[in-house]
């Protein structure tokens, strides 16, 4: 298990051997999801990275949202 420190200044650095293992790059943008007791830290897709995301997605039966009440 991997241990961070929170500074004075409420930061904390990721180590090296997890930013390498999840390809966590500097700069990138990561999202921190407030749970119970904790908190998740997850990576925010580019949007290039989101292409084709749905491809094969079952369309039918789909309604339009003017279909709605």
């Amino acid at each position: 298990m991997t241990t961070l420190t929170l500074s004075e200044d409420y930061k904390v650095t990721i180590p090296k051997e997890v930013a390498d293992r999840l390809s966590w790059r500097p700069g990138q943008r990561l999202a921190l999801v407030s749970k119970d007791h904790g908190v998740i830290l997850v990576a925010v897709p580019e949007r290039e990275d989101l292409f084709g995301l749905a491809r094969g997605a079952n369309v039918e039966d789909y309604r339009h949202r003017n279909d709605r009440y």
